[in-house]
Parts: structure tokens; C-alpha cells; sequence
């Protein structure tokens, strides 16, 4: 209850805060308290309570209030205080005014120092990795030096080789050999000269050049069709500028990529000498090197896709569809399609290539009950493929028989997904909406394996080198890493996609690529459960697109009816191709609404097959 304010008394003797009572005397004419008929005129100010309520306030206050507010108040109140009194209070306010001050700057310093101490700390660490990353630098590029030193000492044999083969009779032997052994003296003098060396040495090169074929009249024209720059010269010189170009474009990415590479060897060797101590250290290309040198070496050699060979996957009773899957086989000899069409067919892929027409006919095909979703080609035996549908069937067929060999209809909802092993020839998995996962072997009737993963499963994949291990991606925005032989909780969860992850593909064991349609891809580090890079640059919002990988290439499909290729070290598309525009017949329809919807690397090649949604199929190759 509130202390009452501004009291009021009744004519029958009650007490009442005076905004209370007039409020209730508007509705109702009687008193609260007894019923007794009231009017405001019969009100009047109760004066003694209300100087007991002050007081009351003001001691209840007094209770609660801090000393420095009491004594405010003593004062307001008319407190008697002599100046003597006044100057002992002022003096003691004045201490611990200059108190608080000097407390206050001695946390402000500390802070202070604490940010300066911190920032130091960073930039000490940074200077630490800046030196390890120049020592890294410095180290490969003397082994780079002495590498080329070699190529270079290869070159010039080769060229005497070349000569002493066109001058049986040895004329120009004895005239060629010094201006070799300048050049060569020249080169080691002047390769460690990082600005001006190579300048230098490829002047002196055509120089000393030169000479000989002033000297030897008899042989110029031999030398001349050795050496003398020829328009195959010139556009492998136009070549190596454009591929400079590419990587200066890139510079900054690649710079990271070199320098990761180069610590994760480090580390690795650190933790070998640990424990090792007769690890030998030894001079040339580290593997870190050597793996960056590849990565350099493709992504520079490539700028665009070019088109091999285009066909459509409808015939003259079918019209054009979506195309949800398309592999090869093992040998990469075959190819088979497959989507809303109902029908899995089975082309060669050298017949495709090589015959110049759009309408092709496939050499196998096999109609199925239902849409289908994926095809998985056997790793062992060719002729076995198995599909995925949207009555949840998993079936496996006999590409040379065009028969079923065994059907699984355990899922209860539509199977997005289904991949056989690698290592184990009769195993494969599935992933339906029905949030279960099952693990099927061609030997037996039923699953072997059930795991139920409470989400919507989109995508399911074997690692290459054990039938042991199987990463899952769903509609959770999550990727799960299975050991099969303990399904009760994942190995790992990958998390990063800010949508249902639509695919898994793995570089390697220890590599994996995801695709979202949040619009990107991800590569995860396997064994360490981390996040290796984001690639960014295609559009996939609602669509499957396709996901294949190889090597050091991943590629995709985008709502914008494009394939993109990512090099593994660069998050930007290194490449891309636009399956364009409609034909004319078709121009009323919505071009907008095509989407790539299947994509498929042939193995160790730079060639790759993708399809969209109108069933159009082009096998599309990486070129400079």
C-alpha cells in the first residue's frame, strides 16, 4: 500500500488522499469507508495528518538515502553548521575528490597499457608469422633457383644433342661449346639477382647465340631453324603473359593458399621431428611447394569452357527435360542420364564427341516407374548402375541386360540420393525425406544399415577409400560424417550453410565439398572438422544444380543457367559458361526460369558433361 497524499477528511470523520475520493464521489454520493451519503462540499484538508505523512516520508527517505543525500537534505532543511564546520567538510571533500581523480586515471592507464600491451602482443605474433612466411618464401625460391639452373643446364644438352645430330662432322662443335659455357656460368652468376637476372641472362643467351651463327657460315640455316623465334614462339609468349595475368588477378588468394600450404608442412614436420629426432631435413621442393606448384600451374592454364560437342536429351515422342542426374561409368566410356523422364539412358561418350549432330541416340535405355532423382554407376563392375526415385525405390540395374537386379523399397518418401562404394563393390547408400539413411549390400534382400537422422536427407556420399565412413548432408543446413560401424551419434557435424546442404562430393579422403543453396560451396577439412574455404559467385537459392569435383577443380550448375568451375584455392569461379538463350520455337518461354540441374567431371580430365533443365547436354572442356 501507498502512503496517502494530500489528506482530505470526511464529515464522518474518515481520511482520504484527496484525488481518491473527489474521483469517487463522481460515480458514487456516499463515503467508502460507512455508506454514508458525502458530497464534495463535505470535504475538508485533514492539516494533522498530513504533517505526520512529511515526517513519515521524510524519515523512510532518511533510511534509504545515501550519506551524501542526508546531508543535502540536512542542509535544505535549515541543518545549523558553523563556517568552521564547513571548511573541516570542505577540506575532506576536496581528499576525496583528488581521490577519486587519481583512482580514475589509474584505470584509465591501466586500460591503457593493457591495449597497448595487447596490440603489441599481436603485432609481435604478426612479425613472427611475417618472418616465418619470408623464410618460407626464401627457401622455395632458392630451391625454385636451383631447379630452373637445372632445367636450364637440361636445355643447353638438349640443344648440343640437337646440333651435334644436324652437324654429323662436328664443324660448329668446337665454335658452340663456349658461348654455352658463358651462357651457363652466366645464368648461375646472375640467377639470384631476383630484378634484373633473367633479363640479363636471356640477353647474353641471343647474344652468345648470335655470335655462333655469325662464325659458322655453313650451318645458319640449321640454326636459324633452331633458334630464331617462330610465330609458335610468339603465342606461347602471348600465353605465358595471360597466364601471369590470371594469377596477378587472383594474387592475393593464391599468396594465402601458398602460405597455408607451407605452414601445414611445417607443423607436420615439426610434430615428425617430435617424434623422430633423426628426421633428415632435405634441400629441394617441399611438398607444400609441390603441391602449390600444381594448384598454380591449372588454375593459370585455364581461362574459359569451351563447348565439345551439344545434344538433347528428348527424342521425337518425348519432349525436353530436366535432367536430375548424369554420371560415367568407371572407364569413363559411357554416360548415362536420367530425370523427370522416367527413363535412365545410357550413351557413348566417344559417339557423342565425335558425330557431328545434336540428336543422339543413346546405345542403352531403361524406363522406370517414377521420376528419378540420382544415378550412382558400380566402381567395380561396369555394367551395374544404380538409381534413386520419388516413390523412395532404390533399384540396381544391368546396363547389359537393361533389367533390374534388385529392388529396395524401404523408404517411406521420395530418395534424393544414392552412391556405391568405392572399395566395397556390393555396397551402397541412400538418403530420403523420410530422414533415414540406409546402407544397402546387392548380396541380401533388405538394408543392412538404418540410420534415422530426424531431418530431411538430401544428399549421401561413401568416402573414396573406405566403405567405413558416409557423409550425409540434409535439410538442417548441416553435413553429418558417419562411421557406420557406430551410428548413434555422428563422428563430426559440419556447420557453416545457411540452407539445406543439396550435395557431398570428396576431393579426397580427407577433402570435402559441399553445396547449399544459400549459394555457395564449401571445402571442409575431414579429419580436423574445419572449414577450409567458402566459393561464392553462382546462384543457387531453390534448385538442385549439381555438384562434381576433380582434382583440384570443383564445378556446379546456377539458377542463372550457367556452369561455374572453382579452382580448390580461390573462392571466386575461375571459369564459367552460359548455356544461353533459348531457340526461337521456344521464345515465349520465361529463358529465366532455365537452371543448370546435373553436372559430371570425367575422371583426371578437364572435360566435364552438364545438363539443364530444358534437357539440353553439352560436354563442355577447360581451355586457355
Amino acid at each position: 500500500m501507498q502512503i496517502i497524499k494530500d489528506a482530505f477528511l470526511t464529515s464522518c470523520g474518515h481520511s482520504f488522499c484527496y484525488m481518491c475520493i473527489v474521483t469517487h464521489l463522481h460515480n458514487k454520493s456516499d463515503c467508502p469507508c460507512c455508506a454514508q451519503f458525502l458530497t464534495p462540499s463535505q470535504l475538508f484538508p485533514n492539516f494533522l495528518l498530513n504533517k505526520l505523512l512529511k515526517k513519515t516520508s521524510a524519515h523512510q527517505l532518511s533510511k534509504t538515502a545515501s550519506p551524501v543525500e542526508q546531508f543535502r537534505q540536512s542542509l535544505e532543511q535549515g541543518c545549523q553548521v558553523s563556517v568552521k564546520e564547513l571548511d573541516s567538510l570542505l577540506s575532506l571533500v576536496a581528499v576525496k575528490k583528488r581521490k577519486l581523480e587519481q583512482e580514475e586515471a589509474e584505470r584509465n592507464m591501466q586500460i591503457l597499457l593493457d591495449f597497448l600491451n595487447c596490440s603489441r602482443k599481436q603485432k609481435v605474433n604478426e612479425l613472427s608469422e611475417v618472418q616465418s612466411d619470408m623464410q618460407y618464401i626464401k627457401e622455395d625460391l632458392n630451391s625454385v633457383e636451383r631447379h630452373r639452373i637445372e632445367l636450364y643446364q637440361a636445355r643447353e644438352r638438349c640443344s648440343v644433342k640437337l646440333k651435334m645430330l644436324s652437324d654429323p662432322l662436328g664443324i660448329g662443335s668446337h665454335t658452340s661449346s663456349r658461348p654455352m659455357d658463358r651462357n651457363i656460368s652466366g645464368f648461375v652468376r646472375n640467377s639470384y639477382n631476383i630484378k634484373g637476372g633473367i633479363t640479363s641472362m636471356n640477353f647474353q643467351h641471343k647474344k652468345d647465340e648470335g655470335r655462333a651463327r655469325v662464325k659458322i657460315p655453313g650451318t645458319q640455316s640449321k640454326e636459324a631453324a633452331l633458334n630464331e623465334p617462330t610465330s609458335q614462339h610468339m603465342s606461347q609468349s602471348g600465353l605465358a603473359v595471360m597466364r601471369k595475368k590470371r594469377v596477378l588477378a587472383q594474387f592475393n588468394e593464391l599468396q594465402e593458399f601458398y602460405l597455408q600450404k607451407r605452414r601445414q608442412l611445417v607443423d607436420h614436420l615439426e610434430k615428425q621431428e617430435k617424434k623422430d629426432k633423426t628426421t633428415i631435413t632435405r634441400k629441394g621442393y617441399s611438398s607444400g611447394l609441390a603441391d602449390f606448384q600444381s594448384v598454380l600451374s591449372t588454375f593459370s592454364r585455364y581461362s574459359r569452357l569451351r563447348v565439345i560437342a551439344e545434344l538433347r536429351h528428348g527424342d521425337l515422342f518425348h519432349s525436353p527435360n530436366i535432367v536430375s542426374s548424369i554420371e560415367f561409368d568407371r572407364d569413363d566410356e559411357l554416360f548415362a542420364t536420367a530425370g523427370v523422364s522416367r527413363r535412365i539412358k545410357v550413351y557413348d561418350f566417344s559417339s557423342v564427341v565425335n558425330e557431328p549432330t545434336d540428336m543422339h541416340c543413346p546405345v542403352v535405355e531403361m524406363t522406370t516407374r517414377s521420376k528419378l532423382s540420382c544415378l550412382s554407376w558400380n566402381k567395380f563392375t561396369k555394367n551395374h548402375i544404380a538409381s534413386s526415385d520419388y516413390e523412395g525405390i532404390v533399384t540396381v540395374w544391368d546396363v547389359s541386360t537393361r533389367q533390374s537386379i534388385m529392388e529396395y523399397e524401404e523408404h517411406e518418401k521420395r530418395a534424393w540420393s544414392v552412391d556405391f562404394s568405392s572399395t566395397e563393390p556390393s555396397m551402397l547408400v541412400s538418403g530420403s525425406d523420410d530422414c533415414k539413411v540406409k546402407i544397402w549390400c546387392t548380396k541380401q534382400e533388405g538394408s543392412a544399415l538404418t540410420i534415422d537422422t530426424k531431418t530431411n536427407i538430401c544428399c549421401v556420399k561413401y568416402n573414396p577409400e573406405s566403405s567405413k565412413f558416409v557423409a550425409v548432408g540434409s535439410a538442417d543446413q548441416h553435413i553429418h560424417y558417419y562411421d557406420i560401424r557406430n551410428t548413434s551419434q555422428p563422428l563430426s557435424v559440419f556447420s557453416g550453410h545457411k540452407k539445406a546442404v543439396s550435395y557431398v562430393k570428396f576431393l579426397s579422403s580427407n577433402e570435402l565439398a559441399s553445396a547449399s543453396t544459400d549459394s555457395t560451396l564449401r571445402l571442409w577439412d575431414v579429419n580436423n572438422n574445419l572449414l577450409v574455404r567458402t566459393f561464392r559467385g553462382h546462384t543457387n537459392e531453390k534448385n538442385f544444380v549439381g555438384l562434381t569435383v576433380n582434382d583440384d577443380f570443383l564445378a556446379c550448375g546456377s539458377e542463372t543457367n550457367e556452369v561455374s568451375v572453382y579452382n580448390k584455392a580461390i573462392s571466386k569461379p575461375m571459369t564459367w559458361h552460359n548455356f544461353g538463350s533459348p531457340d526461337v520455337e521456344d521464345a515465349e518461354e520465361d529463358a529465366g526460369s532455365y537452371f543448370i540441374s546435373a553436372v559430371c567431371w570425367k575422371s583426371g580430365s578437364p572435360t566435364m558433361l552438364a545438363a539443364n533443365s530444358r534437357g539440353t547436354i553439352k560436354v563442355l572442356a577447360l581451355a586457355a
